[in-house]
């Protein structure tokens, strides 16, 4: 009996959240990059721009499910300081911050471990998979 109660009990709470992650995403304004792929040229000035997690680099996508393959689709157009192939890791995440287009208003930064061939240095970017703004090459990279 005791099983039967527990099995219910767990059936009913994941239908209320799975309810109420459809109707916040439904209902969260949209901060997504346009359709297609992601084209950007312009290189950024600010150093801290993708270093820091105060200054992430924000792919959008999460409303609509697209939030890890926006990252992915940023990060396959970089390239080296003198235009080398990349390779790339998530390593984690990091610091939680306020945003509508997050799971009731939060979300977490996705921190990615870059390297290049004929270099031993490790470069974490900060990527921000709720919120999106124009998109442009962190110092210190090209694009392929």
């Amino acid at each position: 009996m005791k099983t039967l109660y527990l099995s219910f009990t767990l059936i009913c709470l994941c239908t209320m959240a799975c309810s109420g992650t459809k109707n916040l995403t439904r209902n969260a304004p949209l901060a997504s990059p346009p359709s297609g792929a992601f084209d950007f040229t312009e290189v950024s000035t600010d150093k801290s721009y993708g270093y820091s997690s105060k200054n992430p680099i924000m792919v959008g996508g999460s409303a609509e499910n697209e939030g890890p393959r926006n990252e992915r689709r940023f990060l396959d157009v970089l390239a080296g300081p003198n235009g080398e192939p990349i390779s790339y890791r998530r390593s984690g995440n990091c610091c939680a911050f306020k945003t509508e287009n997050g799971f009731m208003g939060s979300g977490l930064l996705d921190m990615y471990e870059i390297r290049w061939e004929g270099s031993d240095e490790v470069v974490v970017l900060y990527i921000n998979m709720y919120d999106y703004t124009p998109l442009k090459v962190p110092v210190g990279f090209t694009r392929k």
